[in-house]
């Protein structure tokens, strides 16, 4: 693999891992068994039948997880000490050990990509939590699924691709979390002063 395809695949890595973890490393690592893409040797792990299995189960859980309004909020914020650091060590097996400046680099970048996506996420599902429908949530889950399986396979095989989109979509997460925050703090303020209202009543 050249440099614009390492690269383009430690980004992927950590910034789908701040929606999926475990579907990137399952994704990541099958594609990798199958022979559908070259894995660099710090990445070859992942395809052991002991990962796959490890990151199949959970990503199983994570599935059901993710579709139950409530629930999935507090699966985000019990793996939000989970996902940034994970796609900092994804994105630095990219170049192993052998390339110290580069694995460097790219964990840090993997790290504040699975960051600002792991924000992202956990902002829009926690407003998307106020609706009392379900079928918004069921929505963004699925598209969240189909996004990171997508992501993988245009970084793959269209690396500039891939890094020209992820620049424009990490500009707009940054956006919509910072509308979203102020959304939610609104919301919390409403809350808050419908049950002052209560107790003076009360």
């Amino acid at each position: 693999m050249d440099l614009p395809s390492l690269l383009a695949l430690a980004a992927v890595l950590g910034w789908a891992s701040g929606f999926r973890l475990y579907a990137v490393v399952f994704i990541t690592g099958m594609a990798g068994a199958l022979g559908w893409m070259p894995l660099p040797d710090g990445l070859k792990l992942l395809q052991h039948p002991v990962m796959l299995a490890a990151s199949g189960l959970m990503l199983f859980v994570e599935f059901f997880a993710d579709k139950i309004p409530g629930v999935d909020s507090l699966w985000d914020i019990v793996h939000s000490v989970i996902r940034i650091p994970a796609g900092a060590a994804l994105a630095a097996g990219v170049f192993g050990a052998d390339s110290g400046t580069l694995a460097v680099a790219a964990a840090l970048m993997g790290g504040t990509l699975a960051a600002t996506s792991q924000a992202a996420k956990t902002t829009t599902r926690a407003a998307i939590n106020t609706s009392p429908e379900p079928l918004s949530n069921l929505f963004a889950s699925f598209f969240e699924d189909g996004l990171v399986v997508g992501a993988v396979w245009l970084a793959s095989t269209s690396p500039l691709l891939f890094g020209l989109l992820l620049v424009v979509v990490v500009v707009l997460m940054w956006v919509v979390t910072w509308l979203l925050i102020k959304f939610l703090k609104a919301a919390f303020r409403r809350v808050s002063d419908l049950f002052s209202g209560f107790q003076k009543v009360a």
